[in-house]
């Protein structure tokens, strides 16, 4: 039988890192995705030349005072260092010779070359991450292939593979965290528990608050030895060995964060948020004392978690199919992966109580809750591997209803990926509260495509007076549509794009198709 040659096409890592990567090419716009990426790309741009990190007439919408009044910009270091080496190609290739007469039309060559290398990157090594940590978790090859699929395609992690925000970079290294600490749990190596403490610890100078990421990790070491019966004397060391590791480690990073802040803005103790707070409150004196805190906790709360604009439930339904097969199969799981189970849940619930204050608890411009959606897919990604590994014990009912939560997922983030994301955002203020996003999504794209938006009252025309905006919100979010829909690409380019991007399709498709032929085969042989 072909698939039983050992051959590199045969092998799942490589086809999920091809799958991988193919997935993150198709999807990609160009476009950095929001305000927050450009503004830490142009942080980026600024380690390496003289341009400033926040231009003179970004202030007072983005931006804050440092170091003898200099403007700084509000977040962490961590998204512009992965940024930096992808940016440095970008702007040598947007300056060739050839590119002089598109010059900074959008989406510019710097930000298309950036896009690519940074989002197929983190696709691939997520997709090896969470391979590698399902299987350690004692689930088959054709079950953690299938677990990596549906995280990759059927969680809000699709979305944020076109949308460069911070998440999935966050999450990678989140999971990274888990993988590598359990390797050092099952085999004792202190590189392992190095990496794994080092990712949780690099999470901090991305976002601050991936503290609680941090947290979780820590609870799910003490709970994967709990739960595996380590008592004692064994336990104490364990714990010795890694608090001698990790606390170093996470006190470096920690270290660099203050660093950062201290080289921006003369102090080791406050933070940018703070220091934003002050000045806007200075600049309007009618805000509250306590702002950016002011929504009601049990408002950005419950928010999150039901609200049509924004509910985790509604963004991700395979974190009802994760929450319900944890609490069907609770006894019959691994001890480690009831471990995670609680960690990630433990991770979902701080971030849902941290935001709940925040002004914009769910991240304003954003698909779902931005905030919070990088744990609630950390909880999912058990979701299809218990499905598939109990299936036989669990009633009947939980396989058909794991199947249609399937198939809506993929469905939702599919259709996050065909406009761009303020879409909805602008016609909410001219629709009104509260408004089913995912229903309004389907809407625009039947509309769209039956040139029927005017005509149902979905006109954009009146929704933004940008013309930048309206152009990127009437067409298809994908580089092809994208080009042609601005006008500014020579037609020979515009149709060369869409040839790669046909073919990557039909790459993806193949790939897809292959992994299936192998996964038959290694099930029909009973392959583990």
């Amino acid at each position: 039988m072909v698939y039983a040659r050992s051959s590199r096409f045969s092998s799942p890592v490589f086809l999920l890192a091809l799958a991988a990567a193919l997935i993150a090419f198709v999807v990609q716009s160009g476009e950095l995705g929001t305000s927050d990426t450009t503004h830490r790309l142009r942080s980026a741009h600024s380690f390496w030349t003289s341009e400033p990190p926040v231009l003179p007439d970004e202030y007072p919408e983005f931006g804050v005072h440092g170091r003898n009044g200099s403007l700084q910009s509000w977040f962490g270091i961590g998204q512009s260092l992965l940024l930096l080496v992808p940016d440095i190609l970008g702007t040598s290739i947007d300056n060739l010779s050839i590119f002089a007469n598109y010059g900074d039309t959008d989406p510019t060559v710097r930000d298309i070359v950036v896009v690519y290398l940074t989002q197929i990157l983190i696709a691939i090594l997520t997709a090896l991450v969470c391979f590698k940590l399902l299987r350690s978790f004692g689930f088959s090859i054709n079950h953690s292939i299938a677990g990596v699929l549906a995280f990759l395609l059927a969680t809000t992690h699709l979305h944020y593979t076109q949308n460069m925000q911070e998440n999935n970079y966050i999450c990678l290294l989140t999971l990274t965290g888990f993988a590598f600490e359990y390797e050092w749990l099952q085999t004792g190596s202190r590189r392992a528990l190095l990496v794994g403490t080092g990712a949780f610890g690099l999470n901090l100078l991305t976002r601050i608050t991936t503290g609680m990421d941090l947290i979780a990790g820590i609870v799910f070491v003490l709970l994967a030895l709990w739960f595996d019966g380590v008592r004692g004397k064994a336990l104490r060391d364990r714990l010795r060995t890694y608090t001698f590791i990790a606390i170093p480690v996470f006190g470096l990073f920690g270290f660099l964060d203050r660093l950062y802040q201290f080289h921006r803005f003369g102090s080791w103790t406050t933070t940018y948020a703070g220091l934003v707070a002050k000045e806007t409150i200075a600049r309007d004196p009618s805000l509250p004392r306590n702002w950016p805190w002011t929504t009601p906790w049990h408002q950005g709360f419950l928010g999150a978690l039901f609200t049509p604009e924004k509910s985790i439930f509604l963004f991700d339904p395979l974190i009802v199919l994760a929450l319900v097969l944890i609490g069907l199969h609770w006894r019959r799981m691994q001890p480690v992966v009831r471990a995670y189970a609680v960690a990630s849940c433990l991770m979902l619930l701080l971030y849902l109580s941290f935001y709940a204050r925040y002004f914009a608890w769910a991240g304003d411009f954003a698909w779902g809750d931005r905030y919070v959606s990088t744990a609630v897919e950390l909880v999912a990604l058990l979701a299809i591997p218990l499905l598939l590994k109990y299936r036989h014990e669990a009633a009947r009912f939980v396989w058909p209803f794991g199947l249609v939560l399937l198939c809506a997922s993929l469905f939702i983030q599919i259709e996050s990926l065909m406009f761009w994301l303020p879409l909805e955002i602008y016609q909410q203020e001219t629709l009104g509260h509260p408004t089913w996003v995912l229903a309004l999504r389907a809407k625009n794209i039947l509309a769209f495509e039956l040139g029927k938006m005017q005509a149902w009252g979905l006109n954009t025309v009146a929704m933004t007076q940008d013309p930048w905006d309206y152009v990127h919100i009437t067409c298809w979010n994908f580089l092809p549509f994208l080009l042609r829909r601005v006008g500014e690409a020579p037609a020979w380019a515009v149709r060369a794009a869409f040839a790669v991007w046909f073919v990557g399709l039909a790459a993806l498709a193949a790939t897809l198709f292959r992994i299936r032929a192998l996964a038959a085969y290694r099930w029909q042989n009973h392959l583990p």
